[in-house]
């Protein structure tokens, strides 16, 4: 098991480092952050907790907490295992692949050497873990994806995106809630709205959840 790293974020947050990467994430790890999240919410004093990629923000009130203590709490909490059972939901998202919702199905595919067909089988097989939310409101990065499809960011990032665009950056895939500029791969779009700030939560996705892309369309 990692050791929970603990630095101060300005005077009134701190941030639990839990993995040995800054870059990717194990599931493992998150399991224990979600679990280090869900335990702090509850202590006095504290405003808000923030899961990322194997670390917690946590915010507090700064009259009223003992730094100290916070941080020894968290770290007894960080050697506690996670309760048994999964955390989440299961959530089916369809997606229209390739054609004009997929403008980057071709690369992909040139990349990892393989017909688009395979590649949009391959991205649709697996189950998916949300790992966190970042970037933008809403955006789940998800755990899971083949390697064997796995693709650098485009060189040139594109400065619009629209919302709905399902794309591969790296090891990693996502939705991108919103319209917005944007360097990952689009290989397809959903329908599913993502965030909705008048909606209770307001993003679909949280931490923990499952989710599994159908084929609702195919163009190649």
């Amino acid at each position: 098991m990692t050791t929970l790293k603990i630095l101060p974020l300005g005077e009134s947050a701190l941030v639990c480092e839990g993995g040995a990467s800054a870059t990717s994430a194990t599931l493992a790890t998150q399991r224990r952050v979600w679990h280090l999240a869900a335990l702090a919410r509850n202590w006095p004093d504290v405003r808000e907790v923030v899961p990322g990629m194997n670390n917690l923000t946590l915010l507090f009130d700064p009259l009223a907490t003992d730094i100290e203590m916070l941080a020894e709490r968290l770290r007894d909490a960080w050697q506690t295992p996670p309760a048994a059972g999964e955390v989440g939901r299961d959530i089916e998202i369809p997606v229209h692949y390739g054609g004009e919702h997929g403008p980057d199905l071709a690369e992909v595919a040139r990349h990892a050497r393989l017909q688009p067909k395979t590649v949009v089988q391959r991205h649709a097989a697996p189950e998916y873990i949300v790992y966190f939310l970042g970037f933008q409101p809403g955006f789940a990065y998800l755990g899971g994806l083949d390697e064997s499809i796995a693709t650098p960011r485009r060189a040139e990032p594109r400065l619009a995106v629209p919302a709905g665009s399902v794309g591969i950056g790296g090891k990693q895939t996502g939705i991108y809630p919103l319209d917005s500029p944007g360097g990952w791969q689009i290989i397809g779009h959903a329908a599913s709205v993502l965030f909705d700030p008048a909606a209770s939560p307001p993003a679909l996705l949280a931490p923990g959840d499952r989710v599994r892309f159908t084929i609702a369309s195919l163009d190649l």
